[in-house]
């Protein structure tokens, strides 16, 4: 059975910060693979400025294409939205039950704000959490320091983000170092966050 990493994002472009993160899971702790989950639409965020799923989706294909242990994944496309984690977990589950054991990939700044989660605890009685290092993250939620689900790896700290690269890109600066390459040459001719 593998133990499969899943990694959710918008990933609105995806850049080279998830892929490093990505890559050092896979490389540096007990996970196997880890699947890049595109969502559709995150319950804390509007859709303003989110490019069509597909686009998403082809993207993370590009960004993924040579590294055989990181997949793209389309899943939660078809379920209901709003759609919550745990209804996700539940979806794998029952799909690759014999086949992959899911745990969860996260930055300590969101796992600050956990416990907001629809039903986070029974996440936390189910599914391990692999936490990887945020700049400024200060002190982490109490509950949450030393629990036995949850995994620190020490991953570079990257602090490249979505938003800083449509917005700059938007403005006619030079974003390709902080893609890949095949996701900025589709970026390009798509004329995407123009």
């Amino acid at each position: 059975m593998k133990k499969t990493g899943l990694y959710f994002g918008t990933f609105n472009p995806i850049h080279i910060g998830h892929l490093v993160i990505a890559n050092h899971m896979v490389e540096f702790s007990e996970l196997d693979e880890v699947w890049f989950v595109i969502t559709p639409q995150s319950p804390f965020k509007t859709k303003q400025s989110l490019l069509d799923n597909h686009h998403r989706y082809q993207m993370v294909f590009e960004a993924v294409h040579d590294y055989p242990k990181l997949k793209p994944s389309k899943i939660e496309f078809n379920l209901q939205q709003p759609n919550y984690t745990i209804h996700t977990l539940a979806h794998l589950d029952e799909k690759y039950r014999y086949e992959h054991k899911f745990s969860l990939i996260m930055g300590e700044d969101n796992l600050k704000g956990f416990h907001k989660w629809k039903n986070y605890e029974a996440i936390l009685e189910n599914y391990s959490i692999y936490v990887y290092p945020r700049i400024s993250n200060g002190d982490l939620e109490h509950q949450f320091k030393n629990h036995p689900k949850i995994h620190h790896v020490d991953a570079p700290s990257m602090e490249i983000s979505s938003t800083f690269i449509r917005k700059q890109h938007h403005l006619g600066k030079n974003v390709r170092p902080m893609l890949p390459e095949r996701v900025w040459k589709y970026m390009d001719e798509m004329n995407f966050y123009r």
